[in-house]
Order: C-alpha cells, then sequence, then structure tokens
C-alpha cells in the first residue's frame, strides 16, 4: 500500500542516515536498501490506485449515458457518482515525474 512504502521509505532512510552517522556500513547498506524498497511499493500502489480510478471513470461513464438515453434517472446519477469518483482516485494517485 501507498502507506506501508511510504513508512518503509522513511525507515530506510532514518536507518541510512544512522549508518552514516556512526560509519556502520551495514545499517547504511540495509537503510538505503529498505528506502528502494518502500518506494517501489508506494509506487506500485499508487499505479494500481491510478488505474482503478480509470476503469470507475469509464464504467461511470457508460453508465451515465446508458441511463441517459434509456431514462433512467437512477443509472444516470450512480454513473457520474463513479465517474467522479475515479475522477477524484485518478488525481489522488497522478504519476509524479
Amino acid at each position: 500500500s501507498k502507506t506501508t512504502g511510504q513508512f518503509h521509505s522513511l525507515k530506510g532512510t532514518v536507518v541510512e542516515t544512522i549508518g552514516d552517522l556512526t560509519g556502520a556500513q551495514s545499517w547504511k547498506q540495509s537503510g538505503r536498501e529498505e528506502h528502494v524498497q518502500g518506494e517501489t511499493e508506494y509506487n506500485a500502489a499508487q499505479a494500481k490506485n491510478y488505474v482503478e480510478g480509470a476503469a470507475d471513470r469509464i464504467a461511470g461513464k457508460k453508465d451515465a449515458v446508458v441511463g441517459a438515453i434509456t431514462g433512467d434517472r437512477q443509472q444516470e446519477m450512480a454513473g457520474n457518482v463513479r465517474h467522479d469518483k475515479g475522477q477524484a482516485q485518478q488525481e489522488l494517485n497522478k504519476p509524479t515525474a
């Protein structure tokens, strides 16, 4: 998850810093490795959430259009809500360069 990835990234940075300050190479190396693993986990979770948001936007748009065409206001409104939820999820998980 993004939260777990952030935790491991931060913890790795702290351990690496302790290794730098004390000259303990094993701490420095393990901290660097944990930081990289945390960043990888965070980026994977971010990408997954972005794709899920895109899927919700597409499905929501389809439901909204079908509802509008068939006169089913409930389906149309539910589709709009799902579309907006997906759009918000994508905004929160935009890839950072």
